[in-house]
């Protein structure tokens, strides 16, 4: 999948599936994305190729107080992706919608949904989770064995 912001200054290319995508349903995503949620795919950051232009960081306050750092296009400032203190600069959260088959990306769980907004809907059978979630309930056995390399791999770092 390859994807970019909005003037095709930058532009990247995602190798295989994502760990998992969320849709954020908390203030903080809402007000960020200017919509009802975030949705992200979760890459690791060698599974992310840039093709065009390197994209600006840009540091940002978060709900958490540790804040931060969106992948901006230095023209058009869409955000292509966001990398959590959490992970680093190891994880992608892939914009979605910057993404130029967005469909190939639907959410595969719903986060944060106690603040979501009261007229949002959800699919039958659909992952919601009030707050977050435990990841080995969650996520496919693929996606956890690549989160354990992933976090072996930080821990070498």
């Amino acid at each position: 999948m390859e994807g970019g912001c909005t003037c095709r200054n930058v532009r990247y290319r995602l190798d295989g599936r994502p760990m998992i995508v969320h849709a954020c349903h908390c203030t903080w995503c809402q007000r960020e994305s200017g919509t009802v949620h975030a949705l992200n795919a979760m890459y690791e950051a060698e599974r992310v190729a840039h093709i065009a232009a390197e994209p600006e960081i840009v540091d940002t306050p978060s709900t958490s107080g540790k804040g931060q750092k969106i992948a901006r296009c230095p023209v058009c400032k869409v955000a292509v992706w966001s990398n959590y203190p959490g992970s680093g600069p190891a994880v992608r959260f892939v914009r979605v919608g910057t993404l130029d088959d967005p469909s190939q990306c639907p959410p595969d769980v719903h986060i944060f949904t106690s603040s979501k907004q009261p007229w949002v809907t959800f699919p039958p059978g659909a992952k919601v989770f009030a707050e977050y979630y435990e990841r080995r309930e969650v996520w496919p056995q693929e996606a956890q064995e690549r989160w354990r390399v992933l976090r072996e791999k930080m821990k070498k770092a």
